[in-house]
């Protein structure tokens, strides 16, 4: 939200009160309190009247500084609350001297001039970023003098600016499709079902991550107004409605570090099974599917060999106008038990469609009604609107009767087969609405997703164990990423579809989600053939894979026979790539650096990657650059150092652009120096021993160095690693293993070495 006009002018109507000087302040163990008047107190009488602030500083963790700020203190603090763990004592150091306070957590260091109360925020001796002169504020708009204010809430606001340095690019801000550099644009938190081309999201995430090192996190579910380097260039300015703002500082020093401890604060993403990482295959949304025509997609893609895992029935299996009652429709689906039941001999996993709005005609409705489990207008009644589901009610999570209740209706189909769902929707979330404990509905509706998605999540827990719970959700908010996998939703089916899909995807992975998924082949209309062949081998190579649409079937025989090809290539070069790719989804779990990497992540600090966002990092070690055209050239590039080819075993050079034709069978998947990529034995599954004649693949080991990497079995133990030493042209390798393994030194003369067990040879 903008307040000024210019840079010393406020809008029209609009007052701005700052703090002049830190009048007073206390050190407490745990706590530094600042009484911040916004006018300087020259004589005892200008104490009489005036705006005060109150500053809080606190260091709930190693290396994280938080900041809260009032007007009026006893305005209370309604719910709900993100939920926040890992927060300690001990962790604050503070001192002050005649000049100045300063507020320790680690290595990161604010320093409040009692002067005017600026505030410096210091990594070491870095300063990385300041407020200062009128940045934290008291906003009043419609301003009709301080003598005519009642101290009503309308029209207030909290407002914080901080300081960009020079290229300094700020990213995440949750799930967005617009430049995946947030400088220069204006970004509302607040979850909306608006596709993927404008700059509404589904995942909205109060938190900014800089290519300085160090991340902001907004404390609020509520609607947070972004304004980044917009209203002041310079600057990064966030506000909140209210008399209060919460905001904390996560210091780095690498981006990576502030994720990790961004993710210690909101919750690590949880670990997916192995089976999720296999090609999911969905029926689509409106099209027309009975159990024949779900065998004849399943068999049909083994007919083929292309390995499938997972099955997903969408919207329509159950009855039109019912959705959700949770119960299948009898016309098509006479017999659903035995149905799942057949499919799962089949070795398939089973997902269905969800979503938390219950329309008149289902037969939940009156239940739902009388039992009081919706969202109420403020006069009693129901809330409904026909904007979905005619005549649709909301299932009010907040109620745990109403928890209950829904968890129940899907606890039936868990009995009956099903193991996991796509819980869809979430975001149209009314702002006028009575909540069962109280909510404030403001705040209510960013985060009724995190109530939606952990009351589903829990009860996968519960009935199928941690190990094997998995979601597929469209919206989210902050903590939503420990219930995965999140995908992008609706998106067209085109080639600037798949661009702006991939910027939304590596946003949301800046933002503390650790994995991602989108519609292959693209959701709204039918791609052609060459659209869908590309966005084959860009799904496959995201951490999870869903063939998906909306009006017309994903299968690759309704496209051409070229394109089951295509795909069969890809879901079988994925299937040998997991042993690596599971070992860095457990990596995820534990620091909650995500498997989808942008560039600017993994290679800080090289300006060409600032602004990439066609190309990423699977994992620590592999570069996918997906081709966006139609001519079938890639254009990419490879930071400094040495890069290989996965595919061809080229080796180039890094630190320069490419520029080259690829078929559809192919695409640019390079594995960079030093690396150790552990290719498993088996290639039509993606659950198999992945230490069993597993073959590590190395990569460009430097002189003097040492790389090693590890196998984890799919239940997430370890069973196998290797290192490699590089002396002159000597090399070491050691591999701790009972399971027969193959180690190849990529480009090295005669270099394989066959183990049968445990043990150290020299090449």
């Amino acid at each position: 939200m903008k307040f000024s006009n210019g840079c010393w002018l406020q809008k029209e109507g609009t007052e701005c009160f700052a703090p002049a000087q830190v009048y007073f302040s206390k050190i407490e163990p745990e706590k530094v309190s600042i009484c911040a008047p916004t006018t300087k107190i020259v004589k005892r009488g200008d104490t009489l009247g005036g705006v005060n602030l109150t500053i809080e500083i606190t260091a709930p963790m190693p290396e994280v500084l938080r900041v809260q700020v009032y007007h009026y203190k006893g305005a209370s603090v309604k719910s709900p609350e993100f939920e926040l763990s890992n927060m300690s004592e001990g962790n604050l150091q503070a001192s002050e001297t005649a000049e100045m306070l300063i507020v320790e957590s680690g290595s990161l260091r604010a320093e409040i001039q009692k002067e005017n109360c600026r505030i410096d925020f210091y990594r070491g001796d870095e300063r990385i970023t300041s407020s200062y002169g009128r940045d934290m504020a008291y906003m009043k708009t419609a301003w009709k003098g301080l003598a005519y204010d009642q101290g009503e809430f309308e029209n207030t606001y909290m407002r914080q600016m901080l300081s960009l340095g020079v290229d300094e690019h700020v990213y995440g801000l949750g799930e967005r499709f617009t430049a995946l550099v947030k400088n220069g644009q204006s970004v509302d938190i607040w979850n909306e079902d608006g596709g993927t081309s404008t700059s509404q999201s589904y995942k909205n995430i109060p938190f900014y991550l800089s290519n300085k090192g160090y991340g902001v996190f907004v404390n609020h579910p509520e609607k947070v107004s972004f304004e980044v380097a917009t209203e002041m260039i310079t600057k990064v300015e966030f506000s909140v409605p209210g008399e209060r703002l919460d905001y904390f500082v996560i210091n780095g020093p690498t981006m990576k570090d502030v994720l990790k401890r961004y993710t210690d604060l909101t919750g690590k993403p949880s670990l997916p099974a192995a089976w999720t990482f296999g090609l999911w295959l969905s029926t689509s949304f409106t099209t027309n599917y009975d159990e024949e025509t779900v065998t004849s997609f399943v068999d049909g893609m083994f007919e083929r060999e292309i390995p499938l895992k997972v099955f997903h029935f969408d919207c329509f299996w159950m009855k039109e106008f019912a959705w959700s009652d949770f119960t299948w429709d009898s016309r098509v689906f006479p017999d659903p038990k035995g149905m799942l039941k057949r499919l799962k001999e089949k070795g398939l996993k089973i997902c269905v469609w969800i979503n938390s709005y219950i329309g008149q005609e289902s037969v939940l409705f009156d239940e739902g009604v009388k039992n009081g489990y919706f969202l109420k207008r403020p006069n009693g009644d129901v809330w409904q609107w026909d904007m979905w589901q005619p005549g649709m009610a909301i299932v009010d999570f907040t109620n745990p009767a109403a928890r209950k209740w829904y968890s129940d209706k899907l606890e039936a189909l868990l009995d009956m087969g099903v193991d996991c769902f796509k819980t869809d929707f979430g975001e149209r979330i009314p702002t006028n609405a009575v909540y069962y404990d109280g909510s404030d509905p403001e705040k209510m509706h960013n985060y009724y997703t995190y109530l939606y998605n952990k009351t589903v999540y829990d009860l996968l827990v519960r009935k199928r164990g941690k190990e094997e719970a998995i979601l597929f959700a469209r919206s989210a908010t902050v903590g939503g990423q420990k219930f995965p996998v999140h995908w992008g939703g609706d998106c067209w089916s085109d080639y600037e579809s798949m661009e702006e899909s991939l910027r939304g995807g590596l946003s949301l992975t800046m933002s503390g989600f650790g994995y991602w998924s989108h519609d292959i082949g693209g959701f709204e209309s039918t791609s052609t053939a060459d659209v869908y062949k590309r966005w084959c081998a860009f799904g496959l190579m995201s951490s999870h894979s869903r063939l998906h649409g909306s009006s017309s079937y994903r299968v690759p025989w309704a496209y051409d026979e070229e394109a089951v090809q295509v795909l069969r290539r890809f879901v079988k070069l994925k299937a040998s790539l997991m042993p690596y790719l599971y070992r860095n989804a457990i990596e995820t779990s534990v620091t909650g650096v995500p498997m989808m990497r942008s560039m600017v992540l993994e290679f800080t600090g090289d300006k060409t990657c600032d602004y990439l966002d066609k190309q990423y990092m699977m994992g620590d070690s592999l570069l996918v650059a997906p081709i966006f055209n139609d001519k079938g050239i890639a254009q990419y590039y490879l930071p400094k150092g040495r890069w290989t080819n996965l595919l061809t075993g080229e080796e180039r050079a890094g630190g320069s652009w490419y520029e080259e034709y690829h078929d559809y069978m192919s695409m640019p998947l390079y594995v960079k120096e030093n690396s150790i990529l552990a290719i498993g034995a088996t290639d039509d599954n993606c659950e198999y021993d992945y230490a069993q004649n597993v073959t590590y693949k190395v990569y460009a080991v430097a002189d003097g160095n040492t790389v090693s990497t590890v196998v984890y079995n799919k239940n997430a133990k370890q069973e196998s690693s290797v290192s490699v030493t590089r002396q002159g042209d000597r090399y070491t390798v050691k591999v701790d293993s009972a399971k027969p393994c193959r180690v190849e030194l990529v480009n090295v003369e005669n270099g394989v070495l066959e183990f049968t067990q445990s043990g150290e040879k020299i090449l």
